[in-house]
This record gives C-alpha cells, sequence and structure tokens, in this order.
C-alpha cells in the first residue's frame, strides 16, 4: 500500500515547524506567541482585576475572560473588523479549554482577560491561540494546575493527520477532510476541549484523540522551554 502523501510532504503525525515566545507585549501582565507553519497567535493576559460592571461580577471565584480575535491582514482575503460570530464561539471555546488548569477560585469578584490575536493564518488558529494563552497565563503568574496544550488532528478521506494546514483544511478528494481541534493537560492528559467539523466513525475518533496525545507531548515540550527562556525564541 503506498504511503499517504501529505500536500507539504509531512508524514501523517509530523508537525509543522514551531515556535514559541514568552513576554513580547511589555504593558500586559503576561504573555506570548505560539507558531505552527505560517499560523501565529500572540496571547496577552490582564489582571486579576475588578469587573465591571458589578452585576457581572461571581463572588465565589474569578471569572476566566478570553477574546480571539483574527487580524484583517492575517489571510489572503482581508477579513471584516470586529467581532463575529465566528470569533466569538472560539473566544467561548478558548475559555472552555483553559478553565480546568486555571485556579482563580482566590479571585472572587476579578476577571482575568485573556486576548488573543491571530496575526498570520494558515489553519488551526484556535489550536495556536490556546497554546499562545497558556503561556501567557503562566508567564502572568496566574495559579495553574497545569499547562493546556492544543492540537489539531485532520482526516483527508480515510487518512489520520497531525496538524492540517490550509490546504489539508480544504481538502476535497474522496470523502473530503475532517479537522478536529482538541485540547489537553499534560500530567494527565486530560480532553479539556474537542471540536469536530466533518464526519469521523467512533473508532477513528478514539484513535485520533490517541494521536493528539501523542503530538500535544511536544508542543508542551516547546511552551516549557519558552517559559523556561523568557524574552527568547525557541523553536522545535
Amino acid at each position: 500500500m503506498a504511503e499517504f502523501k501529505r500536500p507539504d510532504g509531512r508524514k501523517i503525525d509530523e508537525i509543522r515547524p514551531m515556535k514559541a515566545k514568552v513576554g513580547i507585549v511589555p504593558n500586559a501582565d503576561g504573555s506570548a506567541m505560539f507558531q505552527f507553519g505560517d499560523t501565529i497567535a500572540i496571547a496577552a493576559v490582564y489582571g486579576p482585576k475588578e469587573l465591571h460592571p458589578r452585576n457581572q461580577r461571581n463572588m465565589e471565584k474569578g471569572t476566566l475572560r478570553c477574546t480571539y480575535n483574527m487580524i484583517s491582514f492575517s489571510v489572503d482575503d482581508r477579513i471584516r473588523p470586529g467581532p463575529s460570530r465566528r470569533s466569538m464561539e472560539i473566544s467561548k471555546i478558548s475559555e472552555w479549554a483553559l478553565e480546568p488548569a486555571v485556579m482563580i477560585k482566590g479571585y472572587a469578584g476579578q476577571v482575568v482577560d485573556v486576548h488573543i490575536q491571530i496575526i498570520q493564518a494558515n489553519a488551526s488558529t484556535r489550536c495556536a491561540g490556546i497554546n499562545a494563552a497558556s503561556m501567557a497565563l503562566a508567564h502572568a503568574g496566574i495559579p495553574m494546575k497545569d499547562m493546556v496544550s492544543s492540537i489539531s488532528i485532520g482526516k483527508l478521506d480515510k487518512q489520520l493527520v497531525v496538524d492540517v494546514n490550509k490546504k489539508e483544511e480544504d481538502w476535497e478528494e474522496g470523502e473530503g477532510a475532517t479537522d478536529i481541534a482538541m485540547s489537553f493537560t499534560n500530567r494527565n492528559s486530560k480532553l479539556t476541549h474537542i471540536q469536530l467539523d466533518g464526519h469521523i466513525t467512533s473508532k477513528q475518533l478514539k484513535e485520533a484523540v490517541e494521536l493528539g496525545k501523542e503530538a500535544i507531548k511536544k508542543v508542551y515540550e516547546l511552551q516549557k522551554k519558552a517559559l523556561k527562556n523568557v524574552g527568547q525564541e525557541v523553536s522545535a
């Protein structure tokens, strides 16, 4: 059986070249950049600070609030500025992915704001954003049980692949493309977020999750390296 050929020549379990850097926004409490190939995400953390308006305050624990945005020039076709349904959805998904690892019970009535900006996009933007946000939260000194690492798994026709790019996201051969974004904590590989766009069998979904668990080990190692070398760009 012939080996499956990906558009960019990668192996099926190969992640695009990754880069990361912590401490890139001087006026933020914590900040980070994470890059998968041509996809670049920047995250900046502000807080904890008092939440306004007052009627939105949770007096039992703090609030984690994520805002995801794609810069107008991040893709070939200019994006209309301002919030969209997609950006609001991914903002909420990013919160759900990060919340299990963030310990904000002691910040009752306060908010930790995480601003995620995609400055260049070639698929897997939400995963890059979550990776950057996790590093930025750690850099800001927000207590965390664990780091969160995120990766996309694709199904191209019948073949599972790690870290889809735009060409693979738009795959039209055979059964077409299925894109699965997933996030995990690192110590126990707990799945904190999974999102599926397309069609897949339950058997292949389990295989995809296992592929994701292996792939995020490489993501985590890069996140950890960047946090140990604040201000320096590291790569893998």
